[in-house]
């Protein structure tokens, strides 16, 4: 078993790496900017090294964090997500340099990374994909052309991307007309490739997304499906683990379509496939996230099973210590993604500094955050600060305790999303488990909330009013 890891993250992503790390006994090491210094993954890990003045560019040199992890005795490096996570370059630096990389190989994530390359390689294992074109677009004659002959609506996509970057809705030529050059300048300026391809697009379809754990003996499971249609922009906002929305059949379908998926590319480590679902409960493959994602905390709460530890036995050499027959969920779970942004003013990101937070508790109720009352916010990175995660034995049970834990949380001096999810949980389309990715679309009315003044902005405006009524 290692020794030492390295986090090459930020973050409560990075705060929940050190934690495992120290259940198994083993020591962290954080990295940081100047922007950075006084993060709680800085206060949490055993070692902290800064990786300079710039905020964002320090997390994406790979050659430096891996000579930080080699000058400071790590054997391993753990990316989390985001950053240099799916960076196929850094998995091959620590693999030169003799540090074991926790997740997949670079040649799986360069292949996966690549989504015609994806595509190809699912196709071939009897994976269903989305009809499309069979490599990158040439040109946008060839674009226009193959639209016509799939029919609109379509999507351009950067063959590079991820995120919910670099992908354009068409629902006219016109609109292909006027996208196609956009797509590639994104992709370029995004990705640094300016290759995109185009694939039919499924209107309104549900998100399923399973995950897996492989192992480099070639066996492989699954930990059941999460439900990502919450979404705004292609960023997802609430995730649920099982889908309310699939029957068992469903279920075990999926499933196995995703370990079929993983024993194909040779996937070693934890890794996510992710699905759409038409109306007509088809499923076509999306893409594979070649990483540890954000949600992977609802699939913890439903099955037991630490991911992160499990990522690291893996990377170790150690087989899976579960068959798939073992495997098993018991009620549903929820994850909350709170940003600092305000759903009254478009989303806009709200950075600053932290004047009050209070954290929610109670059964069944789990917080990942990076935030504590006085820290600043700096407005360089994602706007997610925190993760509330909720579970509960059935569906209704699990919203209730979601409203009640969204209204235990206090957080002061930033806008979050916190009253905007709260809509939700009230809305009846959600609480009868029936939602697809058009659902924040088609609800712009949730943004309508009251917005409730903190207790400092209370007091000062009852002070305010006493001196003003006394002359003072």
């Amino acid at each position: 078993m290692f020794k030492k890891i390295l986090v090459a993250n930020r973050g409560e992503i990075a705060v929940r790496i050190v934690r495992a790390c120290s259940e198994m006994g083993i020591k962290s090491v954080a990295i940081y900017t100047d922007a950075d210094r006084r993060a709680l993954h800085v206060k949490k890990a055993d070692e902290a090294y800064s990786l300079g003045s710039d905020p964002v560019a320090g997390y994406l040199n790979a050659h430096h964090i891996v000579n930080i992890a080699t000058a400071a005795g790590c054997d391993a490096l753990h990316p989390g997500y985001g950053f240099l996570s799916e960076n196929p370059e850094l998995a091959e630096i620590c693999a030169k340099r003799g540090i074991a990389f926790i997740g997949p190989s670079g040649a799986v994530i360069r292949k996966m990374g690549d989504k015609i390359q994806a595509r190809i390689a699912m196709t071939s294992a009897g994976i269903p994909c989305t009809p499309g074109s069979d490599g990158n677009l040439a040109s946008l004659d060839e674009a226009v052309a193959l639209a016509r002959n799939i029919g609109y609506p379509v999507m351009l996509k950067a063959t590079n991307g991820g995120g919910g970057r670099g992908i354009r809705r068409c629902d006219t030529e016109n609109d292909l007309l006027n996208n196609y050059d956009r797509v590639i300048s994104e992709a370029s300026k995004a990705f640094g490739k300016p290759e995109v391809f185009l694939e039919k697009c499924i209107v309104n379809p549900r998100h399923i997304e399973v995950q897996i754990l492989a192992d480099s003996k070639g066996d492989a499971v699954h930990l059941f499906e999460r439900d990502c249609s919450i979404q705004r922009r292609n960023q997802k906002l609430i995730e649920i683990a099982p889908s309310p929305q699939l029957s068992k059949t469903q279920r075990e379908h999926i499933g196995n379509l995703a370990v079929k998926a993983a024993k194909a590319v040779g996937y070693r480590n934890a890794g996510t496939v992710e699905f759409l679902l038409d109306s007509d409960n088809r499923f076509y493959f999306m893409e594979m996230n070649t990483r540890l994602q954000v949600e992977h905390t609802i699939t913890e709460a439903i099955t037991g099973v630490d991911i992160v530890q499990e990522q690291i036995r893996i990377a170790s050499g150690l087989p899976l210590r579960y068959k798939q027959s073992e495997i098993s969920y018991r009620g549903f779970a929820i994850e909350y993604r709170i940003n600092a942004e305000d759903p009254k003013n478009d989303f806009l990101p709200s950075f600053g500094k932290i004047t009050r937070y209070y954290s929610p508790g109670g059964p069944g109720v789990r917080m990942d955050a990076a935030i504590y009352t006085g820290y600043v916010i700096p407005p360089y990175y994602d706007s997610m600060c925190a993760k509330l995660t909720v579970w509960a034995l059935d569906w209704e049970r699990v919203v209730e305790r979601g409203k009640r834990a969204l209204n235990d949380i206090e957080v002061y001096g930033v806008k979050t999303t916190i009253p905007y999810y709260q809509e939700i949980m009230n809305h009846p389309e959600f609480r009868a488990g029936n939602f697809n990715t058009g659902f924040v679309e088609a609800n712009p009315e949730l943004t309508n909330y009251a917005v409730e003044l903190p207790p400092e902005l209370i007091a000062a405006a009852i002070s305010a009013a006493i001196a003003a009524h006394n002359g003072i």
